[in-house]
């Protein structure tokens, strides 16, 4: 295996196409096309962790945060990050980070917040926009069953519960081929009218290359006529942050204390309770206050989050229970779902769970 086979599994979970703008996400350090000796999961890639690698022969670390986010202007070692980046070149270590695309991922960093805390009902809090494509093209009538079933079976037709979605109509298309042209359908120099179909599928956007390919390498066209727009439909596979719902509701200091305890966290920032019971839970891992308006929305009883300012706290509006757990607490069982994931993917190399604890908040 080269490295580019674990990223090929890792963009099969959680596409780059959905991470955040400001993200910096992908193979960040190294050559794709290394030959692959090990890999170790990490949460983020420090010092240690590099070390690790070189102790366990690991030449690929995956990190859920990218240890490269703003542009680097020199390399002398005067900071961790310089210090990070000129250890894992050294030794030939390659890094990939996969940060907000598995945030945004429908089985990601908050699917794994939801099964911590045995969550049922799950769905997105915050669907993402502008993911999902339309593809229209013309193809000649009696072509028409086959093209469709192909698209089909390259990913498209696919919205929300629905597959197979399709649109068709009939028509007449006219084309003349000039003399450099090989024209399946017609003569050269001669006006040609077909009984076309007009048809019209949508796909998500990370599936483009091959909704594409599959359209050229199937249709009959020399020149196939297609055109593709963003739909304004939201993506309900794909979206930050989750809702789901406890099998049986408990009061607030119950679920505080049963929160404590999955999460595994010392200490639980909340906001004013309010004699309610829990039963639905919003979560969003990492920092999440963005979020507080679409947790009020869905009527959750509890936000679960990080990172929380003051002000924050207030806008819970006696509408909610806003919970902060911290970073890297809501975090840190993404390496562990990681290291799930790979292991099922991949089973003649080894898969490791980086034992470094890299978070940098300390409680006395």
């Amino acid at each position: 295996m080269i490295i580019q086979d674990v990223i090929s599994h890792l963009e099969n979970l959680a596409p780059l196409s959905y991470a955040e703008d400001f993200d910096n996400v992908g193979l960040l350090v190294g050559d794709k096309n290394t030959k692959l000796t090990g890999v170790l999961v990490t949460l983020d890639t420090l010092e240690p962790v590099v070390d690790e690698a070189i102790e366990k022969n690991c030449n690929l670390i995956v990190s859920f945060h990218p240890i490269i986010f703003k542009g680097l202007k020199k390399l002398t070692g005067s900071t961790y990050v310089e210090r990070v980046v000129m250890k894992a070149l050294k030794h030939d270590i390659a890094i990939f980070a996969i940060h907000t695309a598995l945030d945004n991922a429908l089985y990601g960093v908050n699917d794994m917040i939801c099964n911590q805390l045995k969550l049922n009902n799950k769905q997105i809090l915050i669907p993402q926009s502008g993911t999902i494509k339309k593809l229209t093209t013309y193809v000649p009538v009696d072509e028409a069953e086959s093209l469709r079933n192909a698209l089909f079976e390259a990913g498209a037709g696919n919205i929300g519960n629905y597959s197979n979605c399709s649109f068709n109509i009939d028509g007449t298309g006219t084309y003349k081929a000039n003399s450099n042209a090989n024209p399946t359908k017609g003569e050269i120099e001669k006006t040609h009218f077909e009984k076309e179909t007009i048809l019209t599928v949508i796909y998500p956007k990370h599936q483009e290359k091959q909704i594409l390919d599959t359209l050229f390498n199937t249709h009959s066209y020399e020149e196939v006529a297609y055109e593709i727009t963003t739909i304004e439909n939201k993506n309900q596979h794909i979206g930050i942050g989750m809702i789901g719902e406890l099998t049986n509701e408990m009061t607030e200091e119950a679920f505080l204390t049963y929160l404590k305890e999955k999460m595994n966290t010392k200490c639980v920032r909340h906001s004013t309770l309010l004699g309610k019971p829990i039963k639905k839970v919003a979560v969003l891992g990492g920092s999440g206050s963005f979020a507080i308006p679409a947790a009020k929305d869905t009527d959750a009883d509890v936000f679960i989050t990080a990172d929380l300012k003051y002000h924050d706290f207030f806008s819970a509006e006696n509408k909610l229970l806003l919970t902060d757990i911290g970073h890297y607490e809501s975090e840190q069982y993404t390496k562990n779902g990681l290291v799930a994931y790979l292991k099922k993917k991949i089973t003649n190399f080894a898969i490791i769970l980086s034992t470094i604890n890299t978070n940098p908040v300390k409680y006395f």
